[in-house]
């Protein structure tokens, strides 16, 4: 049997790396994804209104390698258990008013993200440099959808209204050499780590 056979049949990383799939290692991978964005939130700059963490690379990771429902079960689990007082947000922090704070938006903007990246890695984008390029760059912008007009409306709430270029000014300008870290990073280790799976079939065959 060639290496080409054998991948074809791996849908995501995580499926080359452990096996047969079974509700066990599907949940097993959840809590894995879980724990990865929890820990990489606690990689924090902290800003006022939004501090800059390492979720977003933890969000693409995870769901590359998981696929698109083990992914956004990862993430919605992430929210869940945050909002239920876990400790899992940034600054060890959760309970259900970061409903209120100025930076929830970007985190129901990590769901979405996991769907995007979850989806495009189980039709291959991952695999190749410049297909995890686009497909990363994607991901890198997703939670500012969802994150910019959050902050916005929260902070209009709380009595301090802004315009566009105050809202990308607080929301997505001091992020961008983050993100550009973070893509690189993402863009890298996919395509690598698929390398990896293949040398080991070749090897094994």
């Amino acid at each position: 049997m060639t290496a080409a056979p054998a991948l074809s049949r791996r849908t995501v990383l995580a499926d080359a790396l452990v096996g047969q799939r079974t509700l066990v290692k599907d949940l097993l991978l959840v809590v894995a994804g879980i724990a990865v964005v929890a820990a990489l939130a606690q990689v924090e700059i902290p800003m006022w209104p939004v501090p800059i963490t390492g979720q977003t690379l933890g969000v693409m990771l995870v769901a590359a390698s998981l696929g698109f429902r083990r992914g956004v079960a990862a993430l919605a689990g992430y929210l869940g258990l945050g909002l239920a007082g876990a400790p899992v947000f940034a600054g060890f922090t959760g309970s259900i008013a970061a409903v209120g704070t100025p930076s929830f938006g970007y985190i129901i903007g990590f769901v979405a993200t996991a769907a995007v990246v979850g989806w495009l890695a189980e039709r291959r984008w991952d695999r190749r440099p410049l297909l995890a390029i686009a497909l990363f760059g994607l991901a890198s912008l997703i939670p500012f959808v969802f994150g910019i007009p959050y902050m916005a409306a929260v902070l209009a709430a709380l009595g301090t209204p802004v315009d566009l270029p105050t809202a990308l000014a607080f929301g997505f300008t001091p992020f961008i050499v983050g993100g550009i870290v973070k893509w690189a990073i993402a863009a890298a280790a996919m395509p690598a780590a698929w390398a990896g799976v293949r040398a080991l079939d070749r090897a094994a065959d």
